[in-house]
Order: C-alpha cells, then sequence, then structure tokens
C-alpha cells in the first residue's frame, strides 16, 4: 500500500494567494490501524528552491550572507540572520538557479556547483524542498559586490568567515539559519576534513 492509498482529499480552500499561497485542506488518513480519520491541515505553497555553500579549500573560508527576515524578526529575533545564499527556483533548472542566485546576493561567478543533498526543511507547514549545493571558490571569481536585486527588496551582505569561525557561530547561536548550518556540517564532514 502506498501513501497515495492512505490519503483522500476533501476539500481544499485558498485563503491566501500573495506573496505565498495558503491553502486549508481536509483530508481523510488511513491509519496504521486500518481506521480512516478526517484532518484538516493549512499548507503553504512555496516553489522549490536551492541553496549554496561556496568554499575556498586552501583558505579554510567560506561565503555566508547577512540580511533581514520578517518572520524572524516576529519571531522576537532582533538581528540579521547569517545564512546560506539561496532563492526560489522558478521554473528554471536547480543548479542554474542556484549559480545566478549565487552571484545575485554573493557576487561570486562559480564555475562548478555540486549538489550535495535535498531536504523538506519544514515538511509540517511548507511545500517548499530545497536542492542544496557546494561549490569552490577562489577571490578571482568575484565580479560584483553581491547584495541581491534591491527591486526585490534584498539588501544582503556578503560574509567571507573562516569555517572554524562558522562553526563556533553555530555553537554560540549567532548563526540561526538551518540552510547555513546543514552546509557548513557537510562541509565540516566532507570537504575540511
Amino acid at each position: 500500500m502506498t501513501i497515495s492509498d492512505r490519503v483522500r482529499i476533501k476539500d481544499i480552500r485558498v485563503l491566501s494567494n500573495g506573496w505565498t499561497t495558503l491553502k486549508s485542506t481536509t483530508f481523510e488518513y488511513r491509519r496504521s490501524n486500518g481506521e480512516w480519520q478526517t484532518q484538516k491541515r493549512e499548507t503553504y505553497e512555496r516553489d522549490n528552491a536551492a541553496a549554496i555553500l561556496p568554499y575556498n579549500r586552501a583558505q579554510r573560508s567560506v561565503i555566508l550572507v547577512r540580511q533581514f527576515r520578517l518572520p524572524a524578526f516576529i519571531r522576537g529575533y532582533d538581528d540579521l540572520l547569517i545564512e546560506a545564499a539561496a532563492g526560489v527556483l522558478d521554473d528554471a533548472a536547480p543548479e542554474m538557479r542556484i549559480r545566478a542566485e549565487a552571484e545575485e546576493e554573493t557576487g561570486y561567478r562559480l564555475h562548478h556547483v555540486e549538489k550535495v543533498f535535498e531536504a523538506f526543511m519544514s515538511p509540517g507547514a511548507i511545500t517548499e524542498k530545497l536542492h542544496f549545493f557546494v561549490a569552490e571558490y577562489e577571490p578571482a571569481m568575484r565580479v560584483s559586490a553581491g547584495g541581491g536585486l534591491a527591486h526585490e527588496g534584498e539588501d544582503i551582505e556578503v560574509l567571507e568567515l573562516g569555517l572554524d569561525e562558522a562553526l563556533a557561530m553555530i555553537a554560540d547561536g549567532r548563526i540561526i539559519d538551518a540552510k547555513a548550518i546543514m552546509l557548513l556540517q557537510y562541509a565540516a564532514l566532507h570537504i575540511f576534513r
């Protein structure tokens, strides 16, 4: 039996269709004991996205970005968030989109990007799946100051940090972005061994 055999969608209502689409779905779910249970959930319908961690093996450094995030602020985080560069795919292939996003946000034109994994970041409420990449960078690959696109509301600061410093920033709470944490841990385990 597949999951599709255990789910019956009964009703879907669009609650909001702004920056993202918020839907309310009523469905029946067949529990492991065979009984059907009616449930109702709200989901944010987000396009898939990609995130990247540029790294320089010789310098033992990484590139991250710092920017304002309204949801974190609303939740009480009174600082700019240090993150991995990322963006929505907008119907592009993940590898193509992350190259453009990296250049827009960090100013680096990366040559070889390597996909390392995919993950749902908040599967209980958000449909978005992220594609995670790493890419080696050299100082000569910097083609602009980065900073994102002003017409999209981006005001991004580019950070070049030593790997050990970035890992310490996870430990002391200065880095709390899940994308950055996952990619930094990947780098520590697989790139900078």
